[in-house]
């Protein structure tokens, strides 16, 4: 039997609806982004999202799978869009070598249109994003893992051919600290509160932020991958 719980005019909520799961992860997202994972209770997500907890169960199960499914609504469709654009980019390139900015732009330009999508999350969801990248909890660690995988796999491959002086460890150790700085960028609290004292001109803005980053992501990839001589001077500290 479907759980149900009265709604406001006495219409009945169904549990089992997918508008129900809908208002669910609608209101986990801003949740979640607001607080972190930790500090989101189920019963703080029942009350924001108006159903009970038998509704959360019977979609979700946990809080963890419930996390999990609001990351996948957005990610996915965002990931796929960026191994789209990037096949599209290597197909007008005919063989050729893409410039490391052109496949950071790839990378880039999907999350700029989430950002000006709210019906996709919006600015939102990147800030969960950039939240759940930094969370120490092993189980989002290893989820987003999974879920970047396939779309970090491409995009290596074509910035090992825009940067051939990098090895592949060096590479992935360099689109670590991109991914990080992307997603702590998109977290939003600290950049908000830096544009508020750089500038009373400037309106925050997450396309006018990812742009300013850009140049910022491309330097770092493109900078001279040090030597073993190099490496040991700067571990010593001579």
């Amino acid at each position: 039997m479907a759980a149900s719980r009265p709604a406001r005019k006495g219409v009945a909520i169904d549990a089992t609806s997918a508008d129900t799961k809908t208002r669910i992860l609608d209101a986990a997202e801003s949740l979640f982004m607001e607080h972190g994972f930790e500090a989101t209770s189920l019963r703080s997500l029942t009350t924001a999202a108006g159903v009970n907890l038998a509704a959360v169960n019977y979609h979700f199960g946990t809080k963890e799978v419930l996390f999990q499914a609001v990351l996948t609504r957005r990610l996915d469709p965002m990931n796929q869009e960026r191994i789209k654009l990037l096949k599209g980019v290597e197909r007008e390139a005919q063989g050729r070598a893409l410039s490391c900015e052109k496949v950071l732009f790839a990378m880039l330009i999907p999350a700029l249109k989430i950002a000006r999508d709210e019906k996709r999350g919006g600015k939102n969801f990147l800030r969960l994003l950039g939240r759940a990248y930094a969370d120490p909890a092993p189980f989002i660690r290893h989820f987003l893992s999974g879920q970047y995988a396939e779309m970090i796999g491409l995009y290596k491959e074509a910035f090992l051919k825009a940067l051939p002086h990098l090895s592949r460890q060096e590479l992935t150790w360099r689109l670590h600290f991109v991914m990080g700085a992307l997603s702590y960028t998109l977290a939003g609290t600290d950049a908000v509160k830096l544009f508020a004292q750089m500038t009373a001109v400037e309106k925050y803005d997450d396309e006018l932020l990812l742009q300013r980053l850009a140049p910022f992501l491309v330097a770092g990839l493109k900078a001279p991958a040090l030597a073993d001589s190099r490496k040991l001077e700067l571990v010593s500290g001579d």
